[in-house]
Order: structure tokens, then sequence, then C-alpha cells
């Protein structure tokens, strides 16, 4: 029996492309892995009391990243994080990082752009939390970004997601 072996669709002619099951599970990953920025976006924003209390909300004048990153100052490069800690710009860049990554993953535009900054954002995450407490290299943020590094080469964006829309096709960078 032959195996097919799937291919990202990167010509701008190619709109009609025939799905088969791995498309959708590589659309289903892409939808979830950005709903999990989304929410952490969404919940650090208006602190809905999952991960964030109300009054260290966003707006309601909390920092978004002091809880995580002051928790790191016992850690390998803990002095490097910790200072980072409750800065405004490092509060913005982390939100609209959040956003970005959670909205161009779960819509299927720029999902390149999103599986390079979503890893970049996820290693220093891991990096902070140096040494880790269950296992001596892997957690859910390496995982993360090999999941993020296969939805941008596979072309996760084209099923489930506006990743077929006309300027998608034709601006590589929206891909």
């Amino acid at each position: 029996m032959a195996t097919t072996i799937h291919r990202p669709v990167t010509d701008v002619a190619a709109a009609k492309v025939e799905r088969t099951p791995v498309d959708y599970v590589w659309a289903l990953a892409r939808i979830a892995i950005g709903w999990v920025f989304l929410w952490a976006f969404l919940d650090k924003t208006f602190g809905w009391g999952f991960a964030t209390p109300a009054n260290k909300a966003w707006l309601a004048g909390g920092s978004p990243t002091t809880g995580f990153l002051k928790g790191t100052g016992e850690n390998a490069l803990g002095g490097l994080f910790a200072g980072l800690a409750g800065q405004a710009w490092v509060d913005w860049l982390f939100m609209a990082g959040l956003l970005g990554i959670g909205a161009a993953l779960v819509l299927g535009v720029g999902t390149r752009v999103a599986a390079v900054t979503g890893t970049l954002l996820l290693a220093m995450m891991w990096a902070a939390e140096l040494p880790l407490a269950t296992n001596p290299f892997l957690d859910e943020h390496i995982i993360y970004a090999i999941v993020l590094i296969g939805l941008a080469l596979t072309g996760a964006g084209t099923t489930l997601g506006l990743g077929n829309l006309p300027i998608v096709r034709r601006n590589a960078w929206l891909r």
C-alpha cells in the first residue's frame, strides 16, 4: 500500500486542496494551542478568576508578568527574569504576544509568525523555570513549541482557518 506524504500548499494558484484527516488534526491542534494563548491574554486582562483573580487583572492595575517572573528568583536564570517582573514594557510585550499569537493561531492567519514568536515566548518561559521541578529537560513549554513548529511546517492555517484567503496566499508572511 502506498503512503501519501502531506505537503503544505505553497503555490498561490493552488486554491483547491483535498483535505486529509491529518489536516484536520493539525487544524484542531492550531486552534487549541491558539486558545491557550488567547485565554491567558483574556484571563490576565479581565481577571476572570481562573489563573488571575479580579483584583490582579491588568485592567485593575495588576501586572500580568509579576506573578510568574517574581516566582523565578531562586531558579538558575531567576535574577534575569525576576528583574523584568512588573515592568510596563515587559507587561505590554507579553500581553501583545499572547493576543497576537493566540488570535493568529485561532484564525489561521500568520501561523508562521505565530509559530516563531510563540516558540520564542515559550522558550523564555521554559528558561525562567530552570531547573524544572518534575523533569530534567522536558515540560509543556517545549511540547507546545514543537507543535507550533509543526503547525508552521504543515501550513495548518489553510484547514478550518483563513489561510486560504487570496491576500494570505499572495503574501508568504501572512501564512
